[in-house]
């Protein structure tokens, strides 16, 4: 194994309107990898604003100033390549992976969306699009079973105020009642080069990739005074458990325990994500051999553990079971914070060499394609200010110790401090 977590060459630049580009040169295959990663997600969102930077990430794929509705994704699918775009509470993310030959379309198609979509913005395609956002939280959220878990772990977990306190779906309300002068400043607000970064891996030289930056993105102004998200480092501890039980149409009870951990990027992090793997991940994790292998409380393909890695403020790890026929929300419940405690005192060195095997498989897995690498290499330049970074990632779960995990587990995992959420299904609580 490399002795870095990411042994491909690294460039980086930074134009004069302040958009950072970051080039990792890869000839192994004529195809590049384009990922650009925005500043800006829920955590950004004033009251009466939640939803906005998930709905741009709909409205960036509608038209800018020189391309037409829809044409963004036909140019680039009929160049052979594929694209998508994410939100999530920290960042907004677009990327497109293509033939190496049509790399110059691709940036000049996002600094396009960058710097135009305002002017071709419309009431049509807004109110098209508010629509679509209604239709994903019914199918993703609302019409699912245990699809608004995160909806409601949130809130739980973040006091009003909080910048994570609302899911990045956000507030049909607030979509509604915003008109359009305000979303076009949202977006000339946020989407600026100066609060952004290209990432482009693959079949292209550094100093290619700088040239095309410097002619498309180049002349874009950038926005002098992008506010900065409120500061959700600290979150206050009432000592008290925070709960809610929710009975609706599920087929069994399910239970959720959830905690504030510490920001992704800091050691601290890493720890938790060993310790996430070690309670949560496949057959082998204790979460399973203590409670669907062992005592038969849980569903076996319902047991997880993981860490959502939030960057601003306190991530949350959360552990989740879904409850076998006949077993009570009660008892279910009784078993996940049995296994939270009793890791505090002590893991064994097959657990630990277990979720370090699994860490290095995923991590490979992600760097095995260009597209992986540029988004790595975006998150740590955009959250931690370095692509470097990113090497430092394995070693650093690798160097983790048992003894750290189980301190982790004794000062994180408390229950007075612990969040759960409960499903019951309407037909037992009815009978």
């Amino acid at each position: 194994m490399p002795e870095t977590g990411y042994p491909w060459p690294i460039e980086t630049t930074r134009l004069d309107n302040g958009l950072r580009v970051v080039v990792s040169e890869d000839r192994s295959a004529p195809v590049v990898a384009v990922n650009l990663w925005y500043d800006v997600g829920s955590r950004h969102e004033p009251n009466g604003q939640t939803g906005f930077a998930h709905l741009f990430e709909h409205l960036m794929f509608e038209g800018s100033v020189n391309v037409a509705k829809t044409e963004h994704m036909q140019l680039v699918q009929g160049s052979g390549g594929s694209l998508n775009a994410t939100t999530n509470p920290d960042r907004t993310n677009y990327f497109e992976t293509l033939p190496s030959e049509h790399l110059a379309l691709a940036l000049w198609l996002e600094a396009d969306r960058m710097g135009g979509l305002v002017p071709a913005l419309t009431q049509e395609t807004l109110d098209n699009q508010r629509e679509v956002v209604k239709n994903e939280r019914r199918q993703r959220y609302e019409n699912v079973p245990y699809g608004d878990a995160w909806l409601r772990l949130l809130p739980l977990l973040y006091p009003p105020g909080h910048p994570y306190h609302h899911a990045t779906i956000g507030s049909m309300a607030d979509l509604n009642a915003a008109d359009l002068a305000t979303f076009q400043a949202f977006h000339t607000t946020y989407y600026a080069p100066n609060n952004a970064v290209l990432t482009v891996v693959g079949d292209a030289s550094p100093g290619e990739v700088f040239a095309l930056a410097e002619r498309y993105f180049g002349g874009l102004a950038p926005r002098p005074d992008i506010p900065a998200a409120p500061d959700g480092l600290v979150v206050p501890a009432t000592g008290v458990p925070n709960r809610e039980t929710v009975t609706a149409d599920v087929p069994a009870p399910r239970v959720y325990l959830a905690h504030r951990t510490q920001p992704f990027g800091g050691s601290a992090y890493d720890t938790v994500t060993v310790l996430a793997t070690l309670l949560g991940s496949g057959r082998g994790s204790r979460l399973y051999q203590r409670l669907a292998d062992g005592a038969r409380l849980a569903q076996p393909d319902s047991v997880s553990a993981f860490g959502v890695d939030l960057a601003y403020g306190p991530a949350p790890l959360i552990v989740t079971a879904t409850a076998r026929d006949g077993v009570p929300a009660e008892q279910l419940e009784a078993g996940l914070a049995d296994v939270l405690t009793e890791v505090a005192d002590g893991v064994t060195d097959a657990e630990l060499d277990r979720a370090k095997a699994l860490l290095t498989t995923a991590w490979w897995r992600q760097l095995a394609s260009v597209d992986g690498r540029a988004d790595i290499l975006g998150r740590h330049t955009t959250q931690l200010g370095d692509p470097g970074r990113a090497g430092d990632r394995l070693p650093a779960w690798l160097a983790v110790t048992a003894d750290q995990v189980t301190r982790l587990a004794a000062e994180l995992l408390h229950p007075d401090d612990r969040v759960t959420l409960t499903y019951l299904p309407e037909k037992e609580v009815a009978a």
